[in-house]
């Protein structure tokens, strides 16, 4: 690929990727940081990329090791407050009931497969994600996207294993309620 045209479709790719580092760091100078370092690594490099994976797969890749680097380098400096979401029990409350059933059952997803594949599916995830608590968005990201297991979120947290499940299952639970509403529901 002539590197005129990796140029232009890493500009293309830079908004996404500012986005996907954003809901991860939630500060835009880090997301900002990462993004250019991924970038760099693709441009230093370019024969590394092998056309195996779409361009935006393979410089996502890089992104999430870069994001990683900067989730350790800031553990170091500062420790995360695990005190949050007291009032997460009254959204418990309202979805279920008292024999444990919820309250009303998920609605059918259609297709699911190729629903992910859809921008606006993304978009709206994103905005899901992004009403989030701040530690509660960075749990799921570190587990679902960025893939990182139960022991080592833990330690860059400073969370109990039990805490760390008590978090991802609320980030559900409200991923969950903001999808019926403002995607399945409409």
């Amino acid at each position: 690929m002539p590197l005129s045209r990796l140029h232009q479709q890493l500009e293309e790719l830079r908004p996404a990727l500012l986005r996907f580092a954003f809901l991860q760091l939630r500060q835009e100078a880090a997301a900002e940081d990462a993004v250019q370092e991924a970038l760099l690594a693709v441009l230093e490099k370019p024969h590394s990329y092998a056309g195996q994976s779409s361009l935006r797969t393979y410089v996502t890749g890089i992104l999430k090791f870069k994001i990683i680097d900067h989730l350790r380098a800031s553990q170091k400096e500062n420790r995360l407050e695990t005190n949050e979401d007291a009032d997460d029990s009254d959204l418990i409350d309202q979805l279920f009931l008292a024999n444990g059933h919820t309250v009303s059952p998920p609605q059918a997803w259609a297709r699911p497969d190729s629903e992910l594949e859809q921008k606006d599916f993304f978009r709206v995830l994103e905005t899901c994600l992004e009403k989030l608590p701040e530690k509660t968005a960075r749990v799921f990201m570190m587990r679902e996207w960025l893939e990182l297991d139960t022991e080592e979120i833990c330690k860059e947290l400073g969370l109990t294993a039990s805490n760390l499940w008590v978090v991802l299952y609320r980030a559900r639970l409200r991923l969950r309620e903001c999808l019926d509403l403002n995607w399945y529901a409409s």
